[in-house]
């Protein structure tokens, strides 16, 4: 149930449940992959966003960066956890996790569910080392 990111506990479960829920709303008629996954807050506010395909694949958003989104449009920010729920263990592509680097900490726990109940927890740094960064400039 666990990896470098340690293990889930019943606040975690929850965001599992989330995730979940919204994989169902999923928009997959290409590849039948449906993907949910929902972001907490330090405050504790949770946002979710499931896959949403097109004909044209490379327009496609992955479930991650749709929850990420979406939250970062509602004016959050601070993440401590992911959460994304698949058929099998989820593994986040590399956009999703350039795009959770630019808003997330390295710490930020990753939770991988698969439907059938199996988890993996991962720190967002284990799963992309080098994550490219520009210096940001106001």
């Amino acid at each position: 149930m666990s990896s470098n990111g340690g293990t889930t506990s019943p606040g975690d479960e929850d965001l599992v449940r989330i995730a979940s829920l919204t994989r169902q709303r999923a928009y997959a008629p290409y590849s039948q992959y449906r993907v949910g996954a929902a972001i907490r807050t330090r405050r504790g506010k949770v946002t979710a966003g499931a896959n949403v395909e097109n004909a044209s694949y490379g327009l496609t958003v992955c479930a991650e960066r749709n929850a990420v989104f979406q939250a970062v449009n509602a004016g959050e920010k601070g993440f401590e956890v992911i959460a994304v729920v698949a058929d099998d263990l989820p593994r986040p592509c590399g956009a999703c996790l350039q795009v959770l680097t630019e808003f997330c900490e390295p710490e930020l726990r990753v939770i991988l569910a698969s439907a059938a109940g199996a988890r993996e927890v991962a720190r967002l740094a284990d799963l992309l080392p080098r994550p490219f960064k520009l210096e940001q400039r106001d």
